[in-house]
């Protein structure tokens, strides 16, 4: 469909814009993402077995490369549900690091960051229609739903058919029986 053409490149832009200028400049993200990479790392410490890396400007180049492929992805129409629940993904550590709005006094700057964090909403509002959109086709739960229904109906016709083809048999051996008894 022509809207989901336009739409997707529309969306995926600002991600693949800031994904490349977070690359080529990453300390400029550092501070703003130290305290959620901070948080992040330490739960994922209390729960995998691995220790997590905790350099933050690893953090930000990984988020902006992520950025990058999947957001390109998107525009050209590759795997678009896929690279919209990583855009999804990686939104929500960005919006929490780089517009902490309650964390300003003035005025100013905090309406500029709450305008930040409400339109990075709306974003990810955005990314989550893509993420679920199966372009008209059906999707894999219902499809497969569909297939393990006609499975069931198939096997119960077929349980069906074999227990007439037995109680058909039954009878036969029950009149030979008689039969032969006589």
């Amino acid at each position: 469909m022509l809207v989901r053409r336009i739409a997707r490149p529309l969306l995926a832009s600002s991600f693949v814009y800031g994904g490349i200028d977070t690359l080529r400049n990453p300390q400029s993200r550092v501070p703003g993402a130290a305290p959620v990479v901070e948080q992040i790392t330490e739960q994922a410490d209390k729960q995998l077995p691995v220790q997590v890396p905790r350099d933050v400007e690893q953090w930000v180049k990984i988020d902006a490369g992520v950025k990058v492929v999947a957001g390109s992805l998107l525009a050209l129409g590759k795997l678009p549900r896929l690279s919209a629940l990583a855009l999804s993904a990686s939104i929500v550590p960005t919006t929490l690091a780089g517009h902490r709005f309650w964390e300003h006094d003035d005025p100013k700057e905090r309406f500029g960051q709450i305008s930040h964090f409400l339109k990075n909403l709306g974003l990810l509002g955005g990314l989550l229609i893509a993420a679920v959109d199966t372009e008209g086709k059906p999707s894999v739960g219902y499809r497969a739903r569909r297939a393990a229904k006609r499975a069931a109906n198939s096997t119960e016709k077929s349980y069906d058919r074999a227990q007439k083809r037995a109680a058909k048999a039954q009878k036969k051996a029950e009149k030979r029986v008689r039969k032969g008894s006589r």
